[in-house]
């Protein structure tokens, strides 16, 4: 039988409930939040409005009270957003949201979107208008906005189609659900690694609000659960498709608006938390989701007394030569089948040395409930699963079948370190420009 709920990606999906008794225990993020001491805090800021804006501010927003509401996992939030007869409504144009009580209004502000948008423009532009040179904040490169229901993203290029035409494009997917990985992109643009990069500016429904805001959340009357904070910012559009696909499924889109060839190399960077919270481990993955990914696609292929060897071809060389400076410590992660996949650490010249993997049994998650996946053996990250950059990988080998699409994983502390080693260089380009 038919519904009319959404049609949400299993990749969103966790069996969870809020127990009323205690509606501010964390079912969701508790890796990124509890054990990866991820810095949401920069992210939204939540406004009580001393006037209730009248009906005629609201008609110019698009209502999505419903579309929440059937599509968020939360129940406890569910139930308490009807119990206080909220109408939720989103500002398109400003990527704001409005909670519209009978007694009072709030307005959720993406704090970091607005950052983003008037480090590069000194303003925050509302609609395309076209290239800009970046000026301090990226020499020698100029930034566009293109606008869309879901926050935008920012498409940034080097100003000489030559450097454009050489280099890999950077992709950012879920910018700020995965906290520096811009500030990683910045630095691949700053010191010569790529010339163009794809950032997305929405929210992914997923970012949790930080304690301060649920504070101020519950002295206003509005308790949410900091679990899968959807009923804010919502993850799926109106019909039913996750919004944080974008930059992955627009793939050819966005290569057209940066006006460059079609790429052979792209470099695409999550965020995520290690198996400990100093875990400095960078893991770059090929594949692990139909079409399978031969070794001998990327690579010499070698396999000696049970020690699997691969030596990889000058795309896969470029590609891990790229983010080597992020850490000493990279694995190469990817599948040949269901129950075949690899895993390789990556040694001083740039050969790789491994072992094979068996998703049934060798496979375990860190935390119950949820999708993260590790090797217990190893104490390492799994990522060859993550449905959404295969989503990346199938849209790029169909503009260009001889390209790759390295999906890159980045601890906390990495990208950490990287937002510092950012500062530095920005530092010193104001140094020189200044004369001192």
């Amino acid at each position: 039988m038919k519904t009319d709920r959404p049609n949400i990606s299993p990749l969103f999906l966790s069996q969870f409930e809020v127990d009323e008794a205690v509606p501010f225990k964390r079912h969701l993020n508790r890796l990124e939040v509890e054990i990866g001491k991820e810095d949401y805090s920069h992210l939204k800021r939540v406004e009580l409005l001393d006037d209730m804006p009248g009906d005629e501010h609201f008609a110019a927003m698009e209502e999505i009270t419903e579309r929440l509401l059937k599509s968020t996992q939360n129940n406890y939030n569910r139930e308490l957003l009807k119990r206080l007869c909220a109408r939720i409504y989103l500002d398109t144009l400003h990527y704001a949201i409005y909670y519209r009580l009978p007694d009072r209004c709030l307005r959720f502000v993406a704090a970091w979107r607005e950052a983003v948008l008037e480090k590069f423009f000194s303003a925050v532009p509302t609609e395309d208008c076209g290239w800009h040179p970046c000026g301090k904040s990226l020499p020698e490169f100029e930034g566009r906005y293109l606008p869309d229901a879901a926050g935008g993203a920012l498409l940034l290029r080097h100003r000489q189609n030559d450097v454009r035409r050489r280099s890999p494009l950077i992709t950012a997917s879920h910018g700020p659900y995965d906290p520096h990985t811009m500030e990683v992109a910045l630095y691949f643009l700053r010191t010569g690694k790529s010339g163009s990069a794809l950032i997305n500016l929405g929210f992914a429904g997923r970012e949790p609000l930080t304690d301060e805001n649920l504070r101020q959340l519950e002295a206003w009357g509005v308790p949410l659960n900091p679990s899968n904070i959807d009923v804010i910012y919502p993850y799926i559009d109106e019909h039913g498709h996750p919004c944080c696909y974008k930059l992955e499924e627009g793939l050819p889109h966005f290569i057209a608006e940066l006006g460059m060839e079609l790429p052979d190399l792209v470099i695409d960077v999550h965020g995520c938390v290690g198996t400990f919270s100093e875990d400095r481990r960078v893991v770059v993955g090929l594949g692990g989701l139909p079409p399978y990914l031969d070794p001998n696609e990327v690579g010499s292929f070698l396999k000696e007394e049970g020690v699997l060897f691969l030596q990889p071809n000058d795309l896969l060389h470029e590609g891990l030569n790229l983010v080597r400076e992020l850490s000493d410590e990279m694995y190469v992660q990817f599948c040949a089948g269901a129950h075949l996949c690899y895993n390789f650490a990556l040694l001083g010249r740039m050969q790789l040395l491994g072992f094979q993997v068996n998703p049934k049994t060798d496979i375990d998650s860190l935390l119950d409930g949820e999708e993260r996946a590790f090797l217990p053996k190893e104490d390492l990250r799994w990522i060859p699963g993550a449905g959404a950059n295969a989503l990346q990988r199938i849209a790029l080998k169909k503009l260009n079948p001889g390209s790759r699409c390295l999906h890159v994983e980045i601890p906390t502390a990495v990208r950490r370190k990287m937002v510092l080693k950012l500062r530095s260089l920005e530092i010193e380009s104001s140094l020189d420009a200044s004369g001192l």
